[in-house]
C-alpha cells in the first residue's frame, strides 16, 4: 500500500519545531530530509529511520528492517510513537546531526543543441 499524503503531512507537523525538514516524494515513495540529509524513509506508511549509533540510544526497541526489498535496514519507528513530537523531533535531530553531509552536487551536462 503506497503512503498516503496525510502520513507524510502529520510527521512533517510533528516536525515542524525542529527546521530544515522537509519531504520529497521518491519512487512512489517519500524520503526524509534534514538541512539536505536522508534521514528517513516513508513507505508503506511506516517511518524508517536511518541507523545511527545516537539514534538506537533514543530508540533502543526500534526493530531494523529495510524500507523495501533491497534497501539497507533502517530504524522501524512505532506509529505510536508518532504522537511523541518531543521524542520524534530530537530522533530526527539526532540522527540528522550524526550522519556526514553529503558531497556537493555535480552539475548537471546538458544535451549538445539543448536550450
Amino acid at each position: 500500500m503506497p503512503t498516503q499524503q496525510r502520513t507524510v503531512d502529520f510527521i512533517l507537523e510533528q516536525l515542524s519545531d525542529v527546521g530544515g525538514v522537509s519531504a520529497r516524494k521518491m519512487f512512489g515513495e517519500y524520503g526524509l530530509f534534514r538541512d539536505g540529509k536522508t534521514v528517513a524513509l516513508i513507505c508503506n506508511d511506516q517511518l524508517y529511520v536511518k541507523p545511527t549509533e545516537p539514534g538506537r540510544t533514543l530508540a533502543p526497541d526500534a526493530p531494523e528492517e529495510p524500507a523495501y526489498r533491497g534497501a539497507k535496514s533502517s530504524l522501524l519507528i512505532d506509529a505510536d510513537l508518532w504522537d511523541e513530537r518531543d521524542w520524534l523531533a530530537d530522533l530526527i535531530r539526532t540522527t540528522a546531526d550524526a550522519l556526514p553531509t553529503p558531497p556537493p552536487k555535480r552539475p548537471r551536462k546538458r544535451k549538445a543543441g539543448g536550450t
